[in-house]
Formats: structure tokens, C-alpha cells, sequence
């Protein structure tokens, strides 16, 4: 039967919802212990929620008890992630915890973190940097209404302080626009934040019209009675072509004498000497010890595969001919598109210029306009991820991507396969001026755990690089250069993750040139340069930044006599010099000499831009020069 014919749903009866108010009070008293025990974390922000997550989990939401990341359960996504004690408390309920495992909460052998992370079978999204649930949720819901078409639907809880993160707000206009009727938003409004109350406190009225006027149906609802949520929750499901965004007033430490809605009490646990009497008295309101089995999903997500992706051909490209890596890229796109129909792309209305409008064009329900939102776009994509649903691309431009380093580096704590690329990096981007120049990416992807960082050099390398990166476990950065440069590599060539390329060498090179992208063409113009005088050089293409190919470094510097020199088209910190120099930090015997961009930019020419900082063909045969003097 259709869960929206279910008159149940709507209006439980007498039984049922005495034991959702019961249930609310034993994760409010689960929440409660596994705090004191920890001495941490925040009792107050679970008691808010208490009833908002009974009526979920044990009323509203079908899915699989014993598998919790089951393809055909409903989502839930804990925005307000410093309530995770009450998440895992249901889960207690539910009977995929233990109570022994809640009172070790935040201890350095238990999985239960201090917010929740993917090392928890029940969590998609790690959700401890606030304001990024709902964006993720978003990508949920876009999921399972436009790729898998099922009928699982997507909730996530929210506080009412995170709403003031513009993320949220993005993406509410987000799920909106793609009228996701399978999102339900709750705004846990308890009116306190972390050092005094929220901006708006209770006026649930405003949460309402603001939600409305992003195009949310909206229901504005006592957050302590079980009835009206069950209704809620059972009208959003008659809802189509919009999501549905549940106002729910609420007060902090709900249940707790003298703390409940006062001040101060953020991110503390109950004091021991008052917790067994705070515990008792909620005790005492519980009036049944019966538990409610969650209904089963409806089980109709399609059977995927996302492994193993092959080249459907060769790439296409002939030794000499010119074209940017940009262009190279959204042609793989494209390409790989046919060989899974699980990749997806991600766009912020930058199509035209990422290259990524030929996928679209090939694959238009595949692809997904996120517009100008760039923290937005990454949260969604981490969430279409979720599950192995789909192979998530977003391209953007990269010094867009520096505004949503929170999201990339939650990503990472998510546990995340998504791949970003981006497109005008470094000072090939001439005449647009520094703010389009992303000369800090590399900085900001070496820093993420796990994430592959590729810098292909040609069209071939980057259609390697985009297969490379679908089948890669763990996030992926691709840097593209909008400059045309020659193909250097047969489509025959073979890439792999963390193996260098030699693309010059002699028996009588003398310094070892290591670039990326266009650095490596103006190393390739020096070298030729300076055959002419007699002086040669070995150089190599890095292909990735991350992980780095230190022995192939290593052996090719020492085979030079120890004289390196690196290139690159980015600011010196944390880029392709540093990267070198820690490679090789155990090697005594090996100099490197860092050539990047110092200072920065304005407009003009690319090869005017490369010459006036530094990086250009004629900078290196100096600094080759240079070496071998000193």
C-alpha cells in the first residue's frame, strides 16, 4: 500500500503515540548518561530533539533495522551534529547499538563520536561542521528522485542557530528549484545557541515565511507534540513538486528542571551529583516499556555498479596537436558518461566555460545546474555519493572551490568518492585578473586526507586523469589550465596514480626540471634552449601532486648530480616545490631550487603573466644556469 494512503500516519492512534512520547524520554535519558559518562558533549540540543527524532524513526521513516545503509531505506541526515548522543540513542532503541557502546561515547575505542561520522553504518554524511546537512540531504533527494527514482525520501534535522549559515539557505533555494518533494527539512527552533539565543529566538513565524518564500511548503508545529508531527510529517508526503520544511518550537534541555531553555548550558553535561534525579523524574513519566518496529522501505532502487570503469577507446588525440586541458576534460566527461550511466556532473552555472556542457549535452539527465552556490554544490554531491549511488563530478572554476574548503575537507571526514575539478588555475588565465586565478589549489586539495590530486599536462594525460579519478577511492582533485598546449603522450601511454613521466633524459642531463601543466611545456622550451648550448636537462611530468612519485624523484635527482629545480604556476606555499622538498627532506645530498609565483598577479597576456613572475621558459634556463654555477 502507498505510505501516503495510510490513515495511521496521520493520526496514530492512543497507544502509539503514548509510546513515541515514552520513547522521546528514554533518548532524552540515553542521551543523559552517555554524556555524564563522557563528561562531554550536549545533553540540552538531544532533549530539544527528542520527540522530532522518536516520531522519525520509530513513526515516520521506512527502513531495514539490521541494515542501516540498505539502498531503499529513508535518509536522515543530523545537521545539528552535536546532537548525535540522541541519533545514536535511537539507534539504541532501534537495536544497532548497544547501551554499553553510549556509555562510551566519545571514547578513543568506540565508533560513537563526538558527531557523527561514516564510520557509523547509520551515518551517510559527517555533519559536525554546522550548516552543510541540508545541502547534502539535498543531493539525497535529487538521487532518489531523478536517478534512482525511488520511493525513499530524504529528512534532516536541523538547529535553528545553523540556519544562519548562508549554506542553508542555498540549499533551500536548491531544493526548490529541482522541486524535491522527497526532502523534509526540521528546524529544531529551541532558541539558544552556543553562547546566547539564536537571532531569530521563537519567532517560528519568520522560520516560516522565509522557508515560503524559498518556495518550501512549510508547517510550523509544537516540536513536543508527538501528534502534530506524525501529522507533519504524514502531509509532507501528499506534497509534490515541493520539498517540505517542518517549523518546529522546541526548548533546549526539554525535561530537565532549572536548565531547560536557560542560558549556558551548551555543550554541557549533567552534573553527576543532579543526573540520577533528572534521570528518575523523566523516568517517571514513561508509561509504557513497549517498543514501535519502524515500517519496511518500499524496495525499488535499481541494482547499480560504479566499479571497474573501462575506456570505452583510446583517447583521440595525435602527438603536437593543440588543446587546453579544460576542453580535454569535458570531452572525457562526455566520454565516460557512456561507458556508466551512474556518472553524474555538477555544475555552478560555469557550463560553457568547464567544458561541462558537452556532457550535458550528451547526458542531460545526468547533469545537475547547482548555479552560483559553490558550497552548496560540493554538500550535494557528497550526498548523491552517498551510498555508492552515483560517480560524482563538480566542476567549477578552483578559486570558487576555496569558499567551500569546509565542505571539501567534511568530505573527507565523510569518507567521500566524489571528484572536483578545477578549471582557471594559475596565471594562464591571463586577462581575467587575480581574483579567477586559483594559485592556492594545490595548497588547499595536499592538505585534505585521501584526496588524489591530479595536474595533467596534455589531453591524453587528462582523459587518464578523468578515468582514473571515477574509479579512485576517495575524493579527487583534477587541475585544468584554460591554455592550449600540445599533446605529448600516444594515446597508447599508460597513466597511472603516483608514476611520474620522463619526458626529456640523456646520459648527460645535470639538473633534473620537474613541472605540471603549462610549467612543464616551458620546462620542455628550456630544455630545447638549452641543448643548443650544449646543456641538458631531464624533465618530468609529475601527473600527480598527491600522492607524489618520490622515488622516481629521488633517483632521477641523484642521477643528476642531487640539482633539481620545480616549476609551477602556483603561489610557492604548499605547492609542487614544497611537495619536492618533503620528498626528498631525507636525501642529503639533493637541492631543490623553487621557481612559483611570488606576490600577486594582475592582468594580462598568459605568456606575459608566466615572464613577469617568474615561470617562463627563459626564468628557467636561468635558474638551470644558476645550478650548475653553484
Amino acid at each position: 500500500m502507498d505510505r501516503a494512503a495510510r490513515a495511521d500516519d496521520a493520526k496514530p492512534d492512543a497507544d502509539t503515540v503514548q509510546v513515541l512520547r515514552d520513547m522521546a524520554n528514554r533518548l532524552r535519558i540515553h542521551s543523559i548518561r552517555a554524556t555524564c559518562a563522557c563528561s562531554s558533549g550536549h545533553p540540552t540540543s538531544c532533549c530539544s530533539a527528542a520527540e522530532i527524532v522518536s516520531v522519525l524513526f520509530f513513526h515516520t521513516m521506512r527502513y531495514k533495522r539490521a541494515e542501516p545503509g540498505h539502498p531503499d531505506n529513508d535518509r536522515f541526515v543530523l545537521s545539528k551534529g552535536h546532537a548525535a548522543p540522541v541519533l545514536y540513542a535511537a539507534w539504541a532503541e532501534v537495536g544497532d547499538v548497544s547501551e554499553s557502546a553510549l556509555l562510551n561515547l566519545r571514547k578513543i575505542d568506540c565508533d560513537l563520536e563526538g558527531h557523527p561520522t561514516p564510520r557509523l553504518s547509520f551515518v551517510d554524511v559527517a555533519t559536525g561542521s554546522l550548516g552543510q546537512g541540508l545541502g547534502a540531504a539535498c543531493g539525497m533527494a535529487y538521487t532518489g528522485r531523478h536517478f534512482d527514482k525511488a520511493s525513499y525520501r530524504v529528512f534532516c534535522l536541523l538547529g535553528d542557530g545553523e540556519s544562519s549559515e548562508g549554506s542553508v539557505w542555498e540549499a533551500l533555494a536548491f531544493a526548490s528549484h529541482h522541486k524535491l518533494d522527497n526532502l523534509v527539512a526540521v528546524f529544531d527552533v529551541n532558541r539558544l545557541g552556543q553562547s546566547g539565543p539564536a537571532p531569530l529566538e521563537h519567532c517560528t513565524d519568520v522560520y516560516q515565511k522565509r522557508c515560503e518564500a524559498f518556495g518550501w511548503n512549510t508547517y510550523s508545529v509544537d516540536g513536543h507534540d508527538v501528534e502534530a508531527l506524525c501529522q507533519a510529517f504524514w502531509q509532507a508526503a501528499q506534497v509534490k513538486n515541493k520539498p517540505t520544511a517542518v517549523i518546529a518550537k522546541t526548548f533546549k534541555g526539554r525535561g530537565i528542571p532549572n536548565i531547560e531553555d536557560a542560558e549556558n548550558w551548551h555543550g554541557k553535561p549533567m552534573p553527576k551529583e543532579r543526573a540520577d534525579a533528572i534521570i528518575r523524574l523523566i523516568e517517571s513519566q514513561i508509561q509504557t516499556n513497549k517498543s514501535l518496529v519502524p515500517k519496511p522501505p518500499v524496495e525499488d532502487s535499481p541494482q547499480i555498479s560504479i566499479k571497474n570503469i573501462k575506456m570505452t577507446s583510446l583517447p583521440d588525440y595525435k602527438i603536437g596537436d593543440k588543446m587546453a586541458t579544460e576542453k580535454a576534460y569535458g570531452l572525457a566527461l562526455a566520454k565516460l558518461g557512456h561507458a556508466n550511466k551512474r556518472v553524474i556532473v555538477l555544475d555552478g552555472d560555469t557550463k560553457n566555460a568547464t567544458f561541462s556542457e558537452i556532457f550535458k549535452k550528451e547526458h542531460p539527465e545526468r547533469f545537475i545546474e547547482c548555479f552560483i552556490a559553490e558550497q552548496n554544490m560540493v554538500s550535494v554531491a557528497l550526498g548523491c555519493a552517498t551510498r555508492g549511488r552515483t560517480i560524482a563530478f563538480v566542476s567549477t572554476f578552483a578559486s570558487s572551490l576555496t569558499r567551500a574548503f569546509d565542505q571539501i575537507r567534511m568530505g573527507a571526514i565523510s569518507q567521500t568518492n566524489i571528484n572536483l575539478i578545477g578549471f582557471h588555475c594559475g596565471l594562464s588565465v591571463g586577462e581575467d585578473e587575480p581574483s579567477q586565478m586559483a594559485l592556492e589549489d594545490l595548497a588547499m586539495f595536499r592538505s585534505i586526507p585521501n584526496c588524489t590530486v591530479f595536474y595533467p599536462s596534455d589531453a591524453t594525460s587528462t582523459e587518464h586523469a578523468v578515468y582514473l579519478a571515477a574509479n579512485s577511492k576517495g575524493m579527487c582533485f583534477i587541475r585544468t589550465c584554460p591554455s592550449e598546449t600540445a599533446v605529448i603522450y600516444t594515446p597508447q601511454e599508460n597513466f597511472e596514480i603516483g608514476q611520474a613521466k620522463i619526458i626529456r633524459h640523456s646520459v648527460n642531463d645535470k639538473v633534473t626540471v620537474i613541472g605540471a601543466g603549462v610549467t612543464l611545456h616551458e620546462a620542455l622550451a628550456a630544455a630545447d634552449h638549452l641543448s643548443e648550448q650544449d646543456i641538458f636537462i631531464r624533465v618530468i611530468d609529475l601527473f600527480t601532486i598527491k600522492p607524489l612519485d618520490a622515488a622516481t624523484i629521488i633517483s632521477h635527482a641523484k642521477a643528476t648530480g642531487g640539482r633539481v629545480i620545480t616549476v609551477e604556476d602556483h603561489y610557492r606555499e604548499g605547492g609542487i616545490g614544497e611537495a619536492v622538498c618533503a620528498a626528498v627532506s631525507g636525501e642529503p645530498d639533493i637541492l631543490v631550487h623553487q621557481l612559483a609565483v611570488s606576490g600577486v598577479p594582475q592582468s594580462g597576456k598568459p605568456s606575459e603573466l608566466l615572464d613577469m613572475f617568474g615561470i617562463s621558459a627563459r626564468h628557467i634556463v636561468a635558474a638551470v644556469k644558476y645550478t650548475l654555477m653553484n
